[in-house]
């Protein structure tokens, strides 16, 4: 600025002052502004300039028909690089990027009334390039001595940066809450002690069913948790404030209205927030669905203990056979037995060999037919004839246990098509279990008939029956209806799914009914028939053969080949041998005719060793016998169980013959 240009501040006090502002417009050339020269201003004009100069406010005023600019050093940032070329301008000049916003606004003032704009949005350019800027402003009409509005008044503030960073705060609460949202985990605030839903995402959302949350008390939204322990830890960490932890919890859900309860497992915490003097405003709760990860894991276990259970069944089925062929060969050994002693032995070797043979064969079996390994030959069957040859198979077994087998065949043509072997394995199964697993003299009916399906076979029985929990399962590999310790009637627990593969493989199906324990079973087989039914003779039955085997040491097991094999071997070292093959007949034999010693197998057909020594350790006849458990299980749990049952020694099979001797030579010496 030229230097002639100066205004002294005494001619015109309203300039004095005013900062950087007055200091301007008290040395500024107006030769080209619209306003005139300051000396020339009207008193509204200087009044009002006076006051905003000295004002800490961002104002500014626009006056006479051009609207002439003037603003104090408040407002110079907003004008940015506008400034100082804006002194005096006309508005309109200075603001032309905004004025099609603010116009309205102007021409409101300049007609005498007030307005008030709380962030508006305007573009400005005034750095260089376009922004996006937010003002909170309030246009004033200004009016002069005659009370004619001659221009207008502004204080202003600039919101630019609380604006972007609401909207920053906004833009990333979104972002939370998307990813609160779509967060895999259970996610929920509950504010206050009733634990009011205040936020919850999808998968909680998914894991209790959609249902109308947000604004209910944790007790009124999800009645149906109540006694399962979950409020009352929610009642705890708010008032201790300390968090919770749970892992594989169950939880019992409403998944859908009018739907029964559905378990769910759950891992979740229960982290209190505070409120800023600290004290517990409510309660955030994050976890996780485990129900897939928790069923997995139960059957990983399941089928953990199923392996161990079958590998323990499969070491406890090929010791059975050991025993007898151990001791058979030991005999043979000691070169003491005549001709037909040595043919005795010889064929208890070879049968249980065979049977050894049958235990491997059946295991190979199942894996190849289960890994669809096997192919089954095609032909046109007779099904009268297959019934006939599996209970010819099973025949020795019902007659040994005084069975009575009744069999209700239709006198129809009975065809179908398949491989005669494999039908018969699977008949003759059903009827093994059925015969196993029915106490001695019971009843098994075999019931043949047609249906619209074709034929249905059933084995039914008055038997031990099947647990309602192993039901489900009984046609899967290592499961048995009775997971007794004793194991009394052996197996492998591999025939019944054998049979399901087999009867598949046929075109058919099979399936298994118990009302419980103790109640009997009933197996079904559904095979297609092939041909017209006709009138046929029904087979005789075959009558049941009886069998009673009987014989001062008592042996009492049910494998009669190991019985008569380890009495024959007490009897050459001058031992006084007795055999009992069950339980009662082991108690009828003790109060006739006291024992010294006692050889009690713990798998017995109508009561388990354990149960057995309890009772005869109760007999007075029994006072000062020595019991001898003999078993298939050896583990130190199986020991303590014997000794806890009465048992003086616990041996397994096959049986120490050195032992055994050195132990009866015990026993002798101390009755001398």
């Amino acid at each position: 600025m030229k230097q002639e240009h100066a205004i002294p501040s005494e001619w015109l006090p309203f300039l004095s002052g005013g900062g950087m502002m007055g200091a301007m417009m008290r040395s500024h050339d107006w030769s080209g502004s619209p306003l005139g020269h300051p000396r020339d201003w009207p008193q509204a004009l200087r009044t009002v300039v006076g006051l905003m100069l000295n004002s800490k406010f961002p104002m500014f005023v626009a006056w006479g028909p051009e609207l002439g600019f003037l603003y104090n050093d408040s407002y110079v940032p907003i004008l940015g690089e506008k400034h100082p070329a804006s002194l005096g301008m006309r508005f309109h000049d200075i603001w032309g990027e905004i004025w099609d916003d603010i116009h309205p606004l102007i021409v409101r003032a300049l007609r005498g009334e007030s307005t008030y704009m709380d962030r508006l949005p305007l573009r400005m350019h005034r750095h260089g390039y376009d922004e996006d800027t937010w003002f909170t402003f309030s246009y004033s009409p200004v009016r002069d001595e005659g009370g004619t509005v001659a221009g207008m008044y502004c204080a202003c503030v600039e919101a630019t940066a609380e604006v972007l960073a609401e909207r920053y705060r906004e833009a990333e609460n979104q972002r939370l809450m998307a990813l609160f949202e779509q967060a895999p985990g259970i996610i929920a605030v509950l504010r206050g002690p009733n634990h009011v839903f205040e936020l919850t995402n999808h998968s909680y959302l998914e894991l209790i069913g959609q249902r109308e949350l947000v604004g209910k008390p944790a007790r009124e939204a999800l009645p149906e948790v109540a006694g399962q322990g979950f409020f009352e830890l929610l009642d705890e960490v708010y008032r201790s404030g300390q968090p919770f932890v749970g892992h594989d919890l169950p939880v019992r859900i409403q998944r859908e209205a009018n739907a029964p309860l559905e378990e769910r497992y759950i891992d979740f915490v229960y982290q209190p927030f505070r409120d800023a003097k600290g004290d517990v405003e409510g309660i955030f709760v994050e976890g996780s669905d485990v129900t897939a990860r928790k069923r997995v894991e139960d059957e990983l276990r399941a089928a953990n203990r199923q392996k161990d259970q079958f590998l323990a069944m499969l070491a406890h089925e090929l010791r059975n056979p050991l025993a007898p062929i151990t001791t058979a060969a030991q005999l043979l050994q000691s070169g003491q037995l005549d001709a037909q002693g040595i043919r005795n032995a010889s064929n208890i070797i070879a049968r249980q060999a065979e049977h050894m043979t049958d235990l491997v064969n059946d295991l190979l079996d199942v894996s190849r037919v289960t890994r669809g390994l096997v192919s089954i030959e095609q032909e046109d069957l007779d099904l009268h004839d297959i019934l006939a040859e599996a209970v010819e198979q099973v025949r020795p077994l019902i007659d040994a246990r005084r069975h009575e087998l009744r069999t209700e065949i239709e006198n129809v043509a009975l065809h179908v098509a398949g491989d005669r072997t494999r039908l018969i394995q699977v008949l003759s199964n059903i009827l093994n279990n059925a015969a196993k697993y029915t106490a001695p003299g019971g009843l098994l009916v075999l019931r043949v008939r047609r249906d619209a399906e074709g034929v249905v076979i059933a084995v039914c029985d008055n038997g031990q029956g099947i647990d309602r929990q192993v039901l489900p399962y009984i046609f899967d590999l290592f499961i048995q209806a009775e997971r007794t310790p004793d194991r009394s009637q052996g197996g492998l627990g591999i025939g019944l799914a054998l049979v399901k593969s087999l009867v598949l493989l046929h075109g058919g199906r099979v399936e298994a009914r118990s009302e419980g324990v103790g109640r009997g079973s009933e197996f079904i087989v559904h095979l297609p028939l092939l041909s017209t039914p006709m009138v046929l003779q029904a087979a005789p039955e075959p009558e049941p053969v009886n069998t009673d085997d009987g014989l001062r040491v008592l042996v009492v097991d049910d494998n009669v080949d190991a019985a008569q094999m380890l009495a024959t071997l007490l009897e050459m070292h001058g031992h006084h041998v007795s055999i009992e093959y069950d339980g009662k007949g082991a108690l009828e034999h003790v109060a006739k005719d006291r024992p010294e010693v006692t050889l009690l197998d713990i798998g017995l057909p109508d009561m388990d060793g354990h149960e057995l020594a309890r009772k005869l350790r109760a007999m007075p006849e029994m006072a000062g016998t020595v019991m001898i458990a003999l078993t298939g299980y050896g583990q130190p749990e199986d020991q303590k169980r014997a000794r806890d049952a009465g048992f003086d020694h616990h041996m397994v099979k096959p049986a120490d013959l050195a032992r055994l001797l050195e132990l009866l030579g015990e026993v002798k010496e101390a009755r001398r």
